[in-house]
């Protein structure tokens, strides 16, 4: 996309330029003008009215009548820039048509709506699809996310989030990529052209939203809503850099959080929105409001009342305001009471004019991309393949998987999740139809039913379910078979927004149905779909294997029966590390060292001595009952392959700023199947003007391996990328000594050292 330049011209300078030439009124019409200046013509034009009503987004809250006749005033009188959760096809063509044809200056609307992993053909939710580490796929789900939601006349999603977040009790982990920096922003730029494509005036392209901003993963004890404290430099070197990613892939727009950071709440953060955003940055879109937030600032008590948080708001950088209306009641008030510019009240309209002309909206505000495209063919199998790379292998205890159809005659499938259509689908799915979801019941029947007798006995009728009557039918069936499946996990409701738990255990009856089947000693593979990281040790214990499916949309079954039964081989990694005990939280594999680290010889707690001296535990910084470790770390997966890396090199010792390190090492398939690593570089600075990560994964790429077969990965990394906010609070690379690790996952120990000089 080709960066347009972008020049403010006050009222006056508008004005004067209309009376130098009568044509300009025109100009806005033209499609081969310039988007500068078709924005500055219709600002021109626009009363103060009409200019507010720009500011305002709405949510339809039905398609009655009464709902209809409702907003198609509003929009007629010009109250309205923006629609979200318009019910269908025809009411959006219908009320688009009121904007376009029945307003003075037929300003479109850009209608919105959550389209957050898919639209019909649901994909898996975005922490699942992190854990592909497959951009190109990632995009690709996007693309088709923007397809189908267009052709009902959607042009615009709140999508990507790419909060940074270390807490799997934060329920809205599930619509991130997880805890890393670098594999965020990755994600981020992906979904932003993957959503947009390649011609912004496209009616198949949509806007994309980055949000929230900023900070909001960092929700203090993982309740939602709640208040976050990031300093500064922390929020420069962890939080800002896939929002800035998704900055320098265009995206359209920004979307401010609820949070308050260290007091303020982010709709009054001029800091972030306007300091940054835009002087830093040089972002040329809109920053909308989060649902209710701007006025939500009273509650914060940050803001007086709703005119206070109008003003507070609109100064800060936020130039549309989804729902709760401050600015529609009250921004006449306030620029007659000289609080709002009318120079900034101009900036913000030219803002959100500039993007509806960008996605031709103008040109073609109406739906023309076909009805049928919705579930079509190619959808289905990207989503099955974004399905199958997202799970993750955990535990393969003595080549459990993949289960042999040719050996394997009869197997039990349980579990409340074994044939969940809904709650497969996973969190913030308003459109997905569940009579589509293949399940792993349905995955399993359909393509090894004639080979396989499947006997399905639930056990559990959903997650939560406490009545462990049924569990022993389906202790019994397991006595009469060769294998057992058991599907566990969550309800698609337990995870995403407002969806915060104090507690990662299985919930319900599901950790002794896990218990019982354990015991009659059958090959027990164990899958488990959910929207966070859970603390399962004791399920992965009990489990002879255990494949981890963040909810994997409609597609999942088939995907999970083809991973079982080995037709293809798990690849997925972790983007987010998965805790022993909630009392380890929040934790992460790039964390800061301490001044004692674990050594990893601790006393625990079963193994002191009665009498213990107060210090004869070491003095280092673990848990006394967890150790130090995680369950699983980030980038943690296994496959059906055996992966092994050697011959790690780098292509100099020394390097300058302005050099790019060509870092490699030997990856060999030594098992019996063929399958894809993601191999990974991470780099650790050893010593800076700040402490710095004990590792940073700064690349990472898929390789397929036939069984014997070696290849050189080969990863390119310029030295810019070492750069970080030290004491100084200035970007820059630090000289001196470094080392570089490439391997299957955050504990990776193949290494080599390397120097930056000034």
């Amino acid at each position: 996309m080709k960066k347009i330049l972008i020049k403010h011209f006050t009222i006056a300078a508008s004005v004067a330029l209309v009376g130098c030439t009568g044509a300009y009124n025109d100009i806005y019409k033209d499609s081969s003008a310039s988007v500068d200046n078709r924005v500055q013509s219709l600002l021109s034009q626009m009363t103060l009215e009409e200019k507010i009503g720009q500011l305002n987004q709405r949510s339809m809250w039905g398609s009655d009548d009464e709902a209809m006749a409702y907003f198609t005033s509003e929009v007629a009188v010009g109250n309205i820039g923006s629609l979200l959760n318009v019910p269908d096809a025809e009411s959006a063509d219908s009320i688009q048509r009121v904007a376009v044809e029945k307003t003075r200056l037929g300003i479109p609307l850009i209608l919105s709506r959550d389209v957050i992993h898919g639209y019909k053909t649901i994909f898996p939710i975005p922490l699942g699809q992190a854990a592909t580490f497959d951009t190109a796929l990632v995009k690709a789900g996007a693309r088709i996310a923007a397809i189908e939601a267009s052709s009902d006349g959607i042009r615009w999603t709140f999508s990507p989030m790419i909060d940074i977040a270390r807490d799997p009790r934060w329920g809205r982990i599930a619509e991130g990529s997880g805890e890393d920096v670098f594999l965020a922003s990755m994600m981020a730029r992906a979904q932003v052209e993957g959503y947009q494509g390649d011609d912004l005036s496209s009616p198949t392209s949509i806007a994309a939203c980055a949000k929230h901003f900023v900070g909001y993963g960092a929700s203090e004890s993982g309740r939602d809503y709640n208040s976050t404290y990031i300093p500064e430099r922390q929020l420069r070197n962890v939080y800002l850099p896939p929002f800035e990613e998704a900055c320098k892939a265009g995206c359209l727009t920004y979307m401010s959080s609820f949070n308050d950071n260290d007091g303020i709440p982010a709709s009054g953060n001029k800091f972030v929105l306007t300091d940054v955003l835009r002087g830093e940055w040089g972002f040329k879109g809109f920053v909308v409001s989060d649902w209710a937030s701007v006025g939500e600032m009273v509650n914060h008590g940050f803001c007086a009342d709703m005119c206070d948080a109008a003003a507070t708001g609109f100064n800060a950088g936020v130039d549309m305001e989804m729902e709760s209306q401050t600015y529609i009641n009250n921004m006449k008030q306030l620029i007659n009471d000289g609080k709002v510019s009318m120079s900034q009240l101009d900036k913000s309209v030219a803002n959100i004019l500039r993007v509806k002309f960008m996605l031709g909206l103008f040109e073609n505000p109406y739906i023309s991309t076909p009805q049928e495209i919705k579930y079509a063919e190619e959808h289905l199998q990207a989503a099955k393949q974004a399905a199958i790379e997202s799970a993750v292998l955990l535990k393969n205890d003595n080549y459990t998987l993949p289960l042999s159809a040719d050996k394997i005659r009869r197997v039990l499938l349980t579990g409340p999740l074994a044939d969940a259509p809904h709650d497969q689908l996973g969190t913030w799915v308003f459109d997905g139809d569940k009579t589509h979801t293949v399940t792993v019941l349905d995955g399993i029947c359909k393509l090894y039913g004639d080979k396989v007798s499947v006997v399905y006995e639930p056990g559990l009728a959903f997650s939560r379910d406490d009545n462990k009557a049924s569990i022993a039918k389906a202790v019994a069936a397991a006595h009469g078979v060769d294998a057992i499946i058991a599907v566990v996990g969550e309800e698609a409701i337990l995870s995403g927004e407002a969806h915060s738990l104090a507690d990662l255990n299985l919930v319900g009856g599901q950790s002794s149905l896990i218990e019982a089947l354990a015991k009659v000693g059958k090959p027990l593979v164990t899958v488990v779909m959910a929207g966070r990281p859970l603390t399962i040790g004791k399920q992965v214990d009990e489990s002879n294997a255990l494949l981890y499916s963040f909810h994997p949309g409609t597609m999942g079954g088939e995907a999970l029966a083809e991973l079982i039964f080995g037709k293809v081989s798990p690849s997925g990694k972790l983007p987010v590390t998965f805790p022993k005990a909630v009392g380890q939280i929040p934790i992460y594999y790039n964390k800061n060292n301490t001044g004692r680290p674990a050594l990893g010889n601790e006393t625990l707690l079963k193994d002191i001595p009665l009498d213990a001296g107060q210090t004869s535990l070491g003095c280092t910084s673990f848990w006394m009952d967890a150790g130090f470790g995680p369950l699983f770390p980030f980038g943690y997966g296994l496959s059906y392959g055996d992966f092994k890396y050697s011959d790690i090199a780098t292509d100099k010792d020394t390097y300058k700023v302005g050099d790019v390190i060509v870092a490699s090492a030997t990856l060999t398939n030594e098992g019996k199947y063929p399958a894809t690593e993601v191999a990974q570089l991470y780099i650790r600075d050893h010593v800076g003007s700040v402490t710095r990560p004990v590792k940073e994964l700064k690349g990472f790429k898929r390789q397929y391996l036939e069984p014997g077969e070696s290849a050189q990965v080969v990863f390119e990394l310029p030295v810019e990328q070492l750069a970080f906010y030290g004491i100084d609070m200035k970007k820059k690379v630090e000289p001196g000594d470094f080392t570089l690790w490439i391997g299957g996952n955050s504990d990776c120990q193949l290494s080599v050292s390397f120097k930056i000089e000034n």
